[in-house]
């Protein structure tokens, strides 16, 4: 049943997407509004924290009935790895523009790609190494090394490109052996926790306003979240994935009309080759070719 609405329902697929834009628009939009004005780990934690709140009805259950020990050490693997990679990324968020932020983070399916090769087993086919080769253009072409000098908030965000990608390698893993929605509340409880002691080693006092602006960091986050799952439930990514590109328009639209950065023709240039690859990646995969073959 779910493969038949996947084919049949395009439309609705690529109006969930574009949704799942726009919300993540509005959180890259509030962090960069936020800036250098709390640190990174302060405004992660707070952030998650207030998705943990969100999330509290549905965990409750699952603490009492407890975690397989197995289980366990994947939910804090997968803890560690999105705790660093939050933190890096509200580092960068608040320090490069909005465009390069999106276009990078481009990189996390391809990331995901290349590790299940790596510890899965899954295989490099020719069709692979080629997305991941283009990707890899697609990055040099954001930034560019030796043609201008990267900054600590480029290095962050590849840096958090990494953790993600290799975080959701771990929930791809945790999916096959536990509930979706225990998968997301667990990660809310373990990162909100991992980023706890960071936070309080760096913390700053926190106004009602930053308080209610990271509050609608974690709506809208949470909101970005539920349209993929929808828009995914309606379309086979093939037709969803080139919508993706629209947010990085309008990250760069949002970056040059509200906090004035200049718009750069290598950064959409580069996230377009990045998001090609991801696109070409997703559609050799839902042919269902077995993971040695033929291109």
């Amino acid at each position: 049943m779910t493969s038949i609405s996947e084919k049949n329902q395009p439309v609705e697929g690529v109006l969930w997407m574009l949704a799942t834009g726009i919300a993540f628009v509005f959180v890259n939009g509030i962090v960069r509004y936020l800036g250098t004005a709390l640190p990174a780990a302060e405004s992660a934690f707070i952030r998650f924290a207030w998705g943990l709140l969100f999330l509290a009805p549905s965990l409750l259950p699952l603490l009492r009935s407890g975690i397989s020990p197995g289980l366990f050490k994947l939910f804090a693997l997968r803890g560690a790895l999105h705790t660093i990679a939050v933190m890096l990324w509200f580092y960068a968020m608040a320090r490069i523009t909005i465009s390069e932020v999106t276009a990078i983070g481009y990189l996390n399916p391809i990331i995901v790609t290349l590790g299940a090769g790596l510890f899965f087993g899954e295989g490099f086919r020719p069709a692979r190494m080629a997305a991941i080769g283009l990707a890899m253009l697609g990055a040099l072409v954001v930034l560019r090394p030796g043609l201008r000098e990267l900054s600590p908030g480029h290095l962050a965000q590849l840096g958090a490109a990494f953790g993600f990608g290799l975080s959701y390698l771990v929930m791809k893993r945790l999916t096959q052996l536990a509930p979706a929605s225990t998968v997301v509340a667990v990660m809310a409880l373990s990162v909100t926790i991992g980023l706890a002691p960071f936070a309080l080693a760096v913390w700053q006092p926190v106004s009602l306003s930053q308080l209610l602006w990271l509050g609608a960091v974690a709506v809208f986050a949470t909101a970005g979240h539920y349209c993929m799952t929808r828009a995914f439930a309606c379309a086979p990514m093939t037709v969803t994935q080139p919508v993706t590109f629209l947010q990085l328009v309008w990250a760069t639209a949002l970056g040059w009309s509200v906090f004035g950065e200049a718009v750069d023709p290598w950064v959409i240039l580069g996230g377009a080759i990045i998001l090609a690859a991801v696109v070409f990646l997703t559609w050799r995969e839902s042919r269902g070719q077995p993971s040695q073959g033929r291109i």
